[in-house]
């Protein structure tokens, strides 16, 4: 598979939602989050403790306290053991400290506005905002010199990816975060150029076939046959157990992969969880256009007739996941980009995909989303950390192909073996879903790693992925009618300002308005009005700041 540009990490770590806050690593928290000696090692003499090449790093080994924002199922790293292969590589301890997902943003904000800072950020979770206030404040220190020299890896990657190291300058000439990157992709067959990335179609929605087989109905093409069919799944018992208690159609508003906004396309332009679309390299607002506006309307009728689940606004992922494995056989067809995660792999067999659905004036497209060269979060050094040049030297080695693999998907024993130099993929254990398992093996998503597109060669590609990426490229892609998209661009401090100021304003305005229109109806009475106040809160301001950083990405 031949990638030239524009790659996407999987994105499953923002999928992480709801758990209680616990501590992943067992070690005491060091004052002023002041990496540690061991005791037989004194800051004094660290020079000398330090190798600057070849591994150990440490002659005597050393602690270094990092926060990380942990998926839903993970528990202590240091019991993972791709974890346990770096401290037994470099002599480096690390004492974890893991923030699940749901609590996250209130710990990492208050650690970087001056409470209690670790030697580094691991999964950062840091929004350009963040990367772009902490950098220019001193609380994340530069990393382009530290990289130069002593992490011959990263810098490799970056020299064959310059677009990624792009992505990482901040207006201000700095790099204060590493990146995550897994080049899966497929080339676009109309442009060479162009590799669509397992991100560009995140809206897979499927239905119970073993339903539709039952009552005797085909797998709906169109709209009106799906809903059809949703309202025989309502009526007609099809799980057998003489309860009206089938879920016809679930999802989760708003939440990446999981949302309606895929089905909008059959009105001729879905939505996403930006409301963001490029056409001749101009911005556009989803959320104002007359497409968007039919597709709520028509989808309020839906909700009104008890097709979708009233629980699609409020539920957490857990909460989600679990309707496809309930022991009465209860969900009729849901969003999700793989089948198996929500209704188990005992019940995956019983599900199909449905393409673009034709709409009731004929439209039937699927809409590109944003993509760029990978996540820019990935990890970050803080002003409090002792050894730089030793964290930088423990980086590096995230970065070598295998164990990024490892850091990213699974241990070799658990998740691969190696078989005459080639990771291949080992069977997920009985009872588990591939992305549960992923979760309690290894730090995951979102994790500072890199696997390009020719190390596929010698690292077999997640099977998930391969199936995600085929059903893309064969069911989705030929309803792509505009191939524009927004790339991972780098805002300035003026920009920012706007984007998380008025931008935040107007998308939870907008989201609001869009679950009450849902729900409750009344968009076409309200039209004219929400129109009028998303102008009033500044959405030319926003189109602007997002109108200028694309410019300026394409060298306009």
């Amino acid at each position: 598979m031949k990638v030239k540009k524009h790659f996407l990490t999987a994105i499953c770590a923002l999928l992480s939602l709801s758990l209680v806050l616990s501590g992943c690593g067992s070690s005491d928290k060091k004052e002023n989050g002041d990496a540690t000696d061991s005791p037989t090692t004194s800051s004094s003499d660290s020079k000398s403790n330090f190798n600057e090449t070849g591994l150990p790093i440490v002659n005597e080994k050393i602690t270094l306290r990092f926060v990380a924002r942990k998926a839903d199922l993970a528990g202590d790293y240091n019991e993972m053991d791709p974890i346990k292969k770096l401290e037994e590589m470099t002599n480096i301890h690390i004492d974890w400290e893991c923030i699940p997902a749901s609590v996250y943003d209130e710990k990492k904000n208050l650690m970087l506005a001056g409470g209690d800072l670790p030697d580094a950020f691991f999964q950062t979770g840091f929004s350009d905002f963040d990367i772009m206030t902490y950098g220019a404040n001193g609380t994340l220190i530069p990393l382009q010199d530290l990289v130069d020299k002593w992490a011959p890896r990263i810098k490799s990657i970056w020299e064959k990816r310059p677009e990624v190291k792009k992505g990482l300058t901040m207006p201000d000439g700095n790099i204060y975060t590493t990146h995550s990157l897994e080049e899966l992709a497929f080339t676009d067959p109309d442009n060479p150029n162009d590799a669509v990335n397992i991100g560009a179609v995140p809206y897979f929605t499927s239905i119970n076939k073993a339903w539709l087989d039952k009552l005797g109905i085909p797998v709906p093409t169109t709209l009106d046959e799906f809903h059809d069919a949703l309202v025989a799944f309502r009526d007609r018992d099809p799980n057998g157990n003489g309860k009206k208690d089938e879920i016809p159609f679930s999802f989760m508003h708003m939440q990446w992969c999981m949302d309606i906004g895929g089905l909008f396309g059959s009105f001729g332009l879905g939505d996403n969880t930006e409301h963001r679309y490029v056409k001749d390299g101009k911005v556009h607002y989803i959320a104002v256009q007359p497409e968007y506006k039919e597709a709520i309307s028509y989808f309020h009728q839906w909700y009104k007739e008890g097709l979708i689940d009233p629980e699609s606004f409020t539920q957490d992922a857990k909460a989600y996941l679990s309707k496809g494995k309930h022991p009465d056989y209860v969900l009729g067809s849901y969003v999700w980009w793989e089948t198996a995660e929500v209704v188990g792999p005992e019940r995956q067999d019983d599900y199909v995909l449905l393409p673009p659905l034709k709409g009731p004036g004929g439209k039937q497209t699927q809409l590109r989303h944003d993509q760029g060269a990978g996540a820019r979060n990935a990890f970050a050094i803080t002003k409090v950390n002792k050894y730089p040049e030793i964290t930088m030297r423990w980086l590096n080695e995230c970065y070598e192909p295998k164990l990024s693999a490892e850091l990213n998907w699974g241990p070799i024993g658990k998740v691969f073996e190696e078989r005459d130099g080639k990771l291949v993929w080992l069977p997920t254990p009985a009872g588990e879903t591939a992305g549960e398992y992923r979760q309690k093996v290894c730090p995951s998503g979102g994790s500072p790693m890199t696997v390009l597109a020719e190390d596929f060669e010698y690292i077999e590609m997640d099977p998930r992925a391969r199936v995600r990426l085929d059903d893309i490229k064969n069911i989705y892609w030929p309803y792509v009618v505009n191939k524009e998209y927004y790339p991972s661009v780098v805002f300035t401090q003026e920009e920012l300002d706007v984007i998380q100021g008025i931008g935040e304003e107007i998308k939870k305005y907008t989201n609001e308005q869009r679950a009450k229109w849902l729900t409750s109806g009344g968009i076409e009475e309200e039209w004219d009005a929400y129109v009028d106040q998303l102008n009033r809160m500044g959405l030319n301001e926003l189109l602007n700041a997002w109108q200028s950083a694309l410019d300026r990405f394409n060298g306009k």
